[in-house]
């Protein structure tokens, strides 16, 4: 069987990569690998406002709210160009929370947010996981107490890696505080510069920045509230699936890199392409980046076809972030100790950029829900096995 896109999709697409091209400088994307390739720094900010002036960012959404009313395949393929190119491309408002807004938000809402969004005017932060409740999300103990036009919010947040760029918070609360847990959530879109708000940094194995984020007797207005109260739990777990389909082309430009290093490099007197273990390991990677394609592109046609993929998605996610550990490890192997240092040595192979994802994958097997997480939902979901 083929798979190919459309003529008008291939347009849009060399049109992206005109665009890129013309627009991004070294600065740009050497402040976006700094920020782990999310959205919010102030030169990410003036590029991808330039880039959404085309309906680009959101190119599934009606016209009305900013989009081109076009195929989530087309978004899809964007999404890809975008990571592998090394703009900006990790958007919770546009890619995670804006599809939940459009769905169950109220009007007043939509009008307020969706056309920023998609302009690339605002961003938001995942406000989700707390000290006691990371995998398990119903474990959630931040309140939200009804106060009559506002809600007084107290609690922590913790791994809110958007926050410190972000305009919004994206935040699930507690809102009922007995009976069923699944029952008791409520969606808020917060300002997080409101009074009450403290933001501090924690640092990750990859030298990534994630934050803390600290309420205290914050006010929420009533009009902030997403959809229906003590319904967050289905707003958060639609939210989730949009967050684990996974754009991977960062890791196709990486395996480019690696395959033309073993292209390049002489060890006695031959190209260590030639050698049969490297041929082999390298080979298996290829065969795994096409799979992972077409397990990419296939969350884009359930969605083209009304459904939201739901273990698909994990499927796509777990496989691709298993992938790239395997990228990373066997690009450490062929590179030997020189691929262990960092990108201010001048002896750093491939410029450093092994020694970083060896780091950085650990990281990605965890946020948006851990590989085991992942799993879980698979056998429930997809095969129907019992809770264990």
């Amino acid at each position: 069987m083929d798979f190919v896109f459309t003529k008008e999709e291939e347009k849009v697409i060399s049109e992206v990569r005109e665009f890129i091209k013309k627009e991004s400088t070294p600065e740009l994307l050497k402040e976006t690998h700094e920020l782990e390739r999310i959205y919010g720094g102030k030169l990410g900010r003036e590029f991808i406002k330039k880039f959404a002036a085309n309906g680009w960012l959101c190119p599934n959404w009606p016209e009305e709210y900013g989009g081109l009313n076009m195929s989530e395949m087309l978004t899809y393929m964007i999404k890809d160009e975008m990571t592998y190119s090394g703009i900006p491309h990790s958007y919770v408002a546009a890619h995670y929370a804006g599809a939940t807004i459009m769905k169950y938000a109220s009007d007043e809402i939509k009008e307020e947010f969706l056309l920023p969004i998609s302009k690339g005017e605002i961003e938001f932060a995942l406000g989700y996981s707390e000290p006691s409740a990371g995998s398990d999300l119903l474990g959630l103990e931040l309140r939200a107490e009804d106060k009559g036009d506002y809600y007084l919010v107290n609690g922590q947040k913790t791994f809110n890696t958007h926050a410190h760029v972000a305009d919004y918070h994206w935040l699930a609360a507690r809102t009922k505080f007995d009976g069923p847990k699944h029952k008791g959530l409520s969606m808020f879109i917060v300002d997080l510069d409101s009074p009450g708000i403290t933001i501090r940094p924690m640092i990750s194995i990859a030298d990534s920045r994630t934050n803390e984020v600290y309420y205290d007797n914050v006010k929420v207005p009533k009009k902030r509230l997403v959809g229906e109260e003590n319904m967050g739990f289905l707003y958060l777990m639609k939210a989730l699936d949009y967050e684990r389909m996974f754009p991977f082309g960062h890791y196709r430009k990486l395996f480019e890199h690696l395959l033309e290093y073993v292209k390049e490099t002489i060890v006695d007197g031959e190209p260590i392409a030639k050698n049969p273990l490297i041929r082999q390991k390298v080979a298996q990677l290829a065969t795994e980046l096409e799979a992972a394609k077409l397990l990419y592109y296939s969350l884009s046609y359930m969605l083209d076809k009304g459904k939201i993929p739901n273990y698909q998605a994990s499927m796509e996610k777990t496989f691709v972030c298993d992938l790239s550990q395997k990228l990373a490890q066997t690009g450490m192997e062929i590179l030997g100790q020189a691929g262990q240092l960092t990108s201010d040595s001048k002896w750093a192979a491939i410029s450093g950029e092994f020694e970083y994802y060896y780091r950085w994958v650990i990281v990605e097997t965890i946020y948006g829900g851990t590989n085991e997480i992942q799993k879980n939902i698979m056998a429930q979901r997809g095969l129907g096995l019992p809770r264990a």
